[in-house]
């Protein structure tokens, strides 16, 4: 059950870090890349973004990128989640807490 909380917390981080990567791509704009909080995000959203990356198809428009990484990672989470839930509810909701 451990590595459901370990794989479920890693996705939470990296689904915040693209969701202010996002946030501070709007507010900022074109000079985005030279904004130190954008940089630091892009720290943590670079590995989710190289995997989307990675299992999408050319066709795919690097801009578009982002919400496939953000799709997948939602997608783990929810799959963490899920496995947790279910560990669980066969050991007993006394031991979850």
């Amino acid at each position: 059950m451990i590595w459901f909380v370990i794989i479920k917390a890693v996705a939470e981080l990296a689904l915040l870090a693209l969701v202010g990567r996002f946030v501070v791509g709007l507010l900022a704009g074109e000079r985005r890349e030279g904004n130190v909080f954008w940089q630091l995000l892009d720290v943590i959203a670079r590995p989710p973004l190289k995997i989307a990356r990675w299992i999408s198809p050319r066709v795919i428009l690097d801009r578009h990128i982002p919400l496939a990484a953000f799709l997948l990672t939602a997608f783990v989470w929810l799959a963490a989640l899920q496995g947790k839930v279910s560990a669980c509810l066969e050991a007993g909701l006394a031991t979850c807490q």
